[in-house]
C-alpha cells in the first residue's frame, strides 16, 4: 500500500483529469482539483482556479493546504487547444496555448515546490501528449506546448533531484473521450490502424500509470517521458 498523499490535480472535472482524480480517491489518498467550472469526483475538494492567473493558482493552494495539508504530489493536467494551420494562426492562438499548456504548468509547479522543497518529498507530474513528440499538422502551438514540458520536467529533476522530488512526463496517445466518441467510424479506423495496439487507450489506463509514478516504488524514476499510446509514438 502507498503511503496517502495530498494530491492536486489541475483541470480535474473533466476527461482525463476527472478519471485521474477518481484513481487517487480510489487508492484512499487526499485529493483536489482545479477547475475553471464543474468539479471533480465525489472524495474530492473542488477548488476554482484559472492556471493562467499566478493569484488565482496561490489562492487554490492556500485553500487546498489548510483543508488536506501541504501538496506532496501536483498532477499538471489543465490545457486546451486551438488547432489552426500556421498561415492562418493568430498571435493570440499562439500565446494563449502556450501560456496554458506550459505557463500552467510552471506555475502550479513552482507553487506546488516550496512545500515538496521543505518536506524532502514531492511528485510532480506533467501530463504531455503524443503529439508533443510526433507533431500534428495544424498544431505548432499545441505540440509546442506539450515538446516544452520534457525540458521543463528534465530541469526539474536537475534542480530538485536531491531532495526527494521526482518530475516526469507522461505522454498519452489516443485515448477514449467524448471527442474520440463523436468522430465517425472510418476517421476511428483509420486512426487505430497506425496504432499498434490496434485500439484506443482509456482514461483509466493514464491514471493508473500516473497514480503509480506518484507512489512510493517510483522513487529513482526521474526526467522521464512515460508513453501512454499503445505503441503509437515509438523512437520520438
Amino acid at each position: 500500500m502507498n503511503t496517502p498523499r495530498t494530491v492536486l490535480i489541475t483541470g480535474g472535472n473533466r476527461g482525463i483529469g476527472y478519471t485521474i482524480a477518481e484513481e487517487f480517491v480510489a487508492a484512499g489518498h487526499r485529493v483536489a482539483v482545479t477547475a475553471r467550472s464543474g468539479s471533480g469526483p465525489e472524495g474530492s475538494l473542488t477548488v476554482i482556479a484559472d492556471v493562467t492567473d499566478p493569484a488565482s493558482v496561490d489562492t487554490a493552494f492556500t485553500t487546498v493546504e489548510a483543508a488536506l495539508g501541504p501538496v506532496e504530489v501536483v498532477v499538471a493536467n489543465a490545457g486546451i487547444t486551438k488547432d489552426v494551420l500556421l498561415m492562418r494562426m493568430t498571435e493570440e492562438d499562439f500565446s494563449s496555448v502556450v501560456d496554458t499548456n506550459l505557463g500552467g504548468a510552471f506555475r502550479v509547479v513552482k507553487r506546488a515546490s516550496k512545500n515538496m522543497i521543505r518536506a524532502r518529498f514531492g511528485r510532480i507530474l506533467l501530463v504531455s501528449s503524443v503529439v508533443g513528440l510526433y507533431g500534428g499538422a495544424g498544431q505548432t502551438n499545441y505540440a509546442a506546448s506539450k515538446s516544452a514540458l520534457i525540458g521543463f520536467a528534465r530541469s526539474l529533476t536537475r534542480e530538485l533531484g536531491g531532495r526527494g522530488i521526482t518530475a516526469n512526463v507522461i505522454a498519452p496517445g489516443f485515448i477514449e473521450t467524448d471527442m474520440t466518441a463523436a468522430l465517425p467510424d472510418d476517421v476511428q479506423d483509420d486512426y487505430k490502424k497506425v496504432i499498434p495496439a490496434g485500439r484506443y487507450g482509456s482514461a483509466a489506463e493514464v491514471a493508473k500509470t500516473i497514480t503509480w509514478l506518484a507512489g512510493d516504488d517510483s522513487a529513482y524514476i526521474s526526467g522521464a517521458v512515460i508513453p501512454v499510446d499503445g505503441g503509437l509514438g515509438m523512437g520520438h
